[in-house]
């Protein structure tokens, strides 16, 4: 069938049944991206089919790693620049088009990744089979790039499971497991993984009916007049989510089911160039940015064993309790330490209620508390591969804690610190093996926060740097290398954007207003909303230990909250009162105007300091520094960092801003050393 026919990335056979099996396996890759080579290889597999006219086809992957990561991300930043997207959008349609209109039917089989272009891949065909394992997972996340569906997945998904159930699967961008895709059709069967294949040949000679409510569904909620009441209420709970001249694919997105007839070509012709328009917005490119950052930092620990299987954790409080549960949910063994068993237990007691909501089951459940074991004796020191103490922040308590547990290392074990603040430099004196210490920065809530600053100092062994940076991969983390001076990298930049939202709620501003400006700005969370969560005492020692540094000062009234035991969200009130878990914010006067330099005034002492930290090389580049206070503070990942908000703005505009306020409210907002950095002004891409 195929004679003369060679190909690169896919594998063809043909079984006795005249069953045509498609094996897709990206040459030079360890995952299924697909590129412009492998739809054209797959346009000629096509071409043939159609000719052919199999008994059936079966479209598989053979990488371990799953079906298809998505379409070729660096490709894509490739056609934006050369301004090819939609021709390309459009080839990618006419490629998926042609297989759905096969004569023969098709079955795609899956298992582990199927995302993006590789979900659209497989909606192309007539049916669709999962392997049923928790690595089976099913998504269009092309909204997290800052555009939308544009391989059909808008034109075919609502036409497939009803629009209710396939918008929020495309303007979430979270993916299904096998067993949820089951439930709402879009697969049509799930099988053990190691009979995909078997139960796929089955699937395409008895062809699985789709319940007449399904389709039923499917056609009542895509019916033209339905999509005109519905659209309006998907945009208004959207809306309340998202912004849409921060994040416009999701409206996009919207506007492009909601405007799509009957007939699939009109459907895909609005896609395309929905999608090509979304490209060329600064949102996307910062976004596409964003993910391929993230990428770096994930290879940062690639290639490497850790060497580390066994945890031992110094510190049952919220952090260090929290670390303990997570290394034990990602496998590792771990041992919990503190003075007393009643510090320890409410550590276990949490990792349980966690372990309860992620895992479901009893047996997984038991397994990860089997990993989990409490140690006030200390004993597991002596067996750890990597020893972590989280601690309260005091340098001398830190050094008397490693003068007793260090003797007790095994011969290659790692000591880190989870300090937020503290030098490394004023932790160091005393140890026998500095070249094995290093700083391990987890942020609260652990299991949320995707960072890890991996914290150096000058006498650190590199081999122990790139071990740590491996067990940062192997929680499923993101790391960032950074120099151990105050603060690091994150706390550094956030604590001046904190310190001055309190200081303008010390001169009257309300807290609802501070925290509505830096959401307009596109934080996720405000100020003051953040600072009860973190705690306020937390944010009053951090802040003591880098208002020096920083030449800053805590603001008044923090002392007399903490005085009055209100601490924010733990003790149920802060400077908010917090009700089941969310805080109560108190109505503003309608008449209330916002000082009109307010958002400047949060916003800017963070893109000041990310400056100085640039050029006091706290990280190694500026792409790295955008990466780390996007994933360590939530910083508007649509602006791209703050490095990137200063290309955008122009350097010359954001130094402007900054003497202006330095006149205006004093000197903490003078331009710090480092403007003249030629990274300021490089050009704006992904």
């Amino acid at each position: 069938m195929f004679e003369g026919l060679r190909f690169n990335h896919w594998k063809t056979s043909v079984d006795e049944g005249g069953i045509v099996t498609l094996t897709l396996d990206r040459a030079d890759s360890s995952v299924n991206a697909i590129s412009r080579e492998v739809l054209d290889e797959l346009a000629q597999i096509v071409e043939r089919l159609a000719i052919e006219k199999p008994a059936g086809v079966i479209l598989h992957s053979a990488k371990a790693s799953g079906f298809a990561v998505g379409a070729d991300i660096k490709e894509f930043v490739r056609y934006a620049a050369q301004d090819t997207v939609l021709e390309n959008i459009r080839h990618g349609q006419q490629v998926f088009e042609s297989l759905a209109r096969l004569p023969c039917p098709t079955v795609a089989a899956v298992h582990g990744a199927c995302m993006g272009g590789g979900a659209e891949l497989i909606l192309a065909c007539r049916q669709r089979i999962a392997a049923d394992d928790e690595q089976t997972k099913i998504g269009l996340p092309e909204v997290m790039l800052g555009i939308h569906p544009g391989w059909g997945g808008t034109a075919r998904l609502p036409r497939l499971i009803g629009a209710t159930e396939a918008l929020p699967i495309m303007l979430t961008g979270r993916p299904l497991s096998a067993r949820r895709a089951l439930a709402l059709g879009v697969v049509d069967r799930v099988a053990p993984p190691a009979e995909l294949l078997a139960e796929a040949r089955a699937l395409l000679r008895r062809p699985h009916a789709r319940p007449f409510a399904q389709r039923a569904k499917a056609w009542a909620t895509n019916w033209w007049p339905v999509r005109q009441i519905l659209a309006p209420m998907v945009v208004k709970q959207t809306a309340a989510k998202v912004r849409k001249e921060h994040y416009p694919a999701p409206f996009a997105l919207i506007d492009v089911w909601q405007n799509g007839g009957s007939g699939i070509q009109q459907r895909l012709k609005l896609e395309a160039r929905s999608v090509a328009k979304l490209a060329q917005t600064p949102t996307a490119h910062n976004l596409i940015r964003v993910f391929l950052l993230q990428e770096r930092l994930k290879g940062a620990g690639g290639g490497v064993d850790p060497g580390i299987r066994r945890v031992h954790v110094v510190g049952a409080g919220v952090m260090g309790g929290d670390i303990a549960a997570w290394a034990a949910y990602k496998g590792f063994d771990v041992t919990l330490q503190d003075r007393e068993m009643k510090f320890v237990q409410p550590a276990l007691d949490r990792a349980r209620n966690f372990y309860e909501k992620k895992l479901k089951t009893p047996e997984k459940v038991e397994a990860a508390m089997g990993r989990l074991r409490a140690d006030v004796e200390g004993a597991g020191v002596a067996t750890a591969d990597l020893a972590i103490e989280a601690i309260y922040e005091n340098p001398e308590a830190k050094r008397e804690l490693y003068a007793k547990i260090e003797p007790q290392f095994r011969a290659q074990e790692i000591l880190a610190t989870n300090t937020s603040s503290i030098p490394l430099d004023e932790l160091r004196p005393g140890l026998a093996a500095p070249q094995r210490f290093l700083g391990l920065h987890f942020f609260n809530p652990v299991a949320q926060m995707p960072l890890i600053e991996v914290v150096r100092h000058d006498q650190l062994n590199p081999t122990v740097e790139k071990r740590a940076l491996a067990f940062c991969k192997a929680l499923g983390k993101v790391p960032v290398a950074v120099k151990g001076t105050p603060g690091f990298l994150v706390n550094r930049i956030l604590m001046p954007y904190l310190l001055e939202a309190l200081r303008l709620y010390s001169e009257g501003v309300p807290c609802p207003v501070l925290d509505r400006e830096a959401k307009k700005f596109g934080m996720p969370m405000g100020p003051i909303e953040l600072a009860d969560t973190v705690g306020l005492d937390v944010c009053a020692s951090v802040g003591k230990e880098l208002a020096p540094f920083l030449g800053l000062e805590l603001p008044p009234g923090i002392e007399d909250k903490l005085e009055a035991g209100k601490r924010g969200k733990k003790d149920g009130q802060g400077l908010y009162v917090w009700q089941d878990g969310k805080p109560v914010k108190p109505e503003v006067d309608p008449d209330y105007t916002p000082p009109p330099d307010l958002q400047d005034r949060m916003i800017l002492p963070m893109v000041n300091e990310a400056v100085a930290c640039l050029a006091d090389g706290v990280v190694d580049d500026a792409e790295l520094l955008d990466a780390g206070v996007i994933f360590g503070t939530g910083f508007a990942p649509f602006r791209g960092g703050p490095i990137q908000y200063i290309r955008s703005e122009g350097a010359a505009n954001v130094r402007g801003r900054l003497e202006q306020l330095a006149h205006r409210h004093g000197e903490r907002f003078l331009p710090k050393q480092g403007w003249d950095s030629p990274a300021l002004s490089q050009p704006m891409t992904p």
